[in-house]
């Protein structure tokens, strides 16, 4: 984020936007037209939806997009997912206000700005280092205190705060990560999209006998990203010649 947008985002965070009864309206419509009439109806993520100003996470230039029923692009190969998938995805986790959720792809934050509204605490993690600053910037800056952001690999998850209530992943990897399955808490759901080539939104519950799963629908998100593995080390060769890699998933100051 430039210096200049976190600029303007403090600015409209204390002095107010504008323009916000007319996104306002824009995001009632969003949710009237998208979503509710789609079948989503958890009345708390449909609030949600209506509260969260998708228009600040999204670029300058796709700011007039912000509200229409499609993904966009918000660099570094990523995007925001729809709304109607942002929705049938909060949905699926079936939040309780106590809850603390975990979520793999910070992205924009838009996601995690929603999940905000409706739980005690978000975890998000994001492997672009530039992203996930971004994305710091812009949740302190519109006031969300209840969001951690972390940079490193989500296939990983998150163990520091493990067990979670939820987790949810918003890129897809080919099949479901082992470690986001042990984090999960029993009674918790895993939300996820799984797949290359085709790709589906799967829910998968812990209960005491183990794991239920149940697939909702196709799906097409950006795949799953992954630190690069590191070179086989020759065992010949000396500590000095191979250094250790610093290890990747520190928290964002």
């Amino acid at each position: 984020m430039t210096a200049a947008l976190l600029l303007a985002l403090l600015a409209a965070g204390a002095e107010g936007d504008p323009d916000a009864d007319r996104y306002a309206r824009m995001r009632a419509t969003m949710v009237r037209e998208q979503i509710a009439a789609r079948g989503v109806r958890d009345a708390h993520v449909l609030d949600a939806l209506r509260r969260v100003p998708r228009h600040r996470f999204v670029p300058d230039d796709q700011v007039a997009f912000a509200y229409e029923d499609r993904a966009l692009p918000i660099g570094q190969g990523q995007t925001i997912s729809q709304p109607y998938v942002v929705a049938v995805m909060t949905e699926a986790l079936a939040l309780e206000p106590g809850d603390h959720v975990l979520e793999i792809g910070t992205g924009s934050a838009y996601q995690a700005a929603v999940l905000a509204q409706l739980v005690k605490r978000v975890t998000t993690i994001e492997i672009v280092p530039e992203l996930a600053q971004e994305a710091g910037e812009r949740l302190a800056a519109l006031g969300y205190e209840n969001v951690e952001v972390v940079t490193g690999d989500g296939f990983a998850g998150w163990p520091p705060h493990a067990p979670y209530d939820a987790i949810i992943v918003t890129a897809a990897p080919a099949e479901v990560p082992p470690p986001l399955l042990e984090q999960l808490a029993v009674g918790g759901r895993l939300v996820i999209p799984v797949g290359t080539d085709h790709q589906e939104l799967r829910v998968l519950t812990r209960t005491e006998r183990g794991l239920e799963t149940r697939t909702l629908f196709p799906v097409r998100f950006v795949p799953f990203t992954r630190d690069p593995e590191p070179p086989p080390r020759d065992p010949g060769a000396s500590s000095r010649e191979h250094a250790p890699t610093p290890p990747r998933g520190s928290k964002e100051p």
